[in-house]
């Protein structure tokens, strides 16, 4: 069966770097486009970043110049690079296999700034 499991998660300071990962597991021919999600308390989910099976992306404009996503297809694996963590970037974060069909999530991974 189709499973994500993220990592990397933890606290950091302002300023401060956390790379996450997510390997997925279950299929291996990879044509989707991957992403991660977010959500803070209170708040709703919202898109973090995507990247399809060439390598494209799009990063929210909340991240741009500060995350960047990647993905490795032969380990079926997507990361997230966070830079210049801010305390705003605080909430749970969730790696997707499709970010159009949002069949498959991981189960989060928290992420707090202070």
């Amino acid at each position: 069966h189709v499973q994500l499991v993220e990592s990397g998660g933890g606290s950091a300071q302002a300023g401060g770097s956390l790379r996450l990962s997510c390997v997925a597991s279950g299929y291996t021919y990879n044509p989707y486009c991957m992403g991660w999600f977010r959500q803070a308390p209170g708040k709703e989910r919202e898109g973090v970043a995507s990247i399809d099976s060439h390598g494209s992306t799009l990063h929210a404009a909340s991240v741009k110049g500060r995350f960047t996503i990647s993905r490795d297809n032969a380990k079926n694996t997507v990361y997230l690079q966070m830079n210049s963590l801010k305390p705003e970037d605080t909430a749970v974060y969730y790696c997707v296999r499709d970010v159009y069909g949002l069949d498959y999530w991981g189960q989060g991974t928290q992420v707090t700034v202070s």
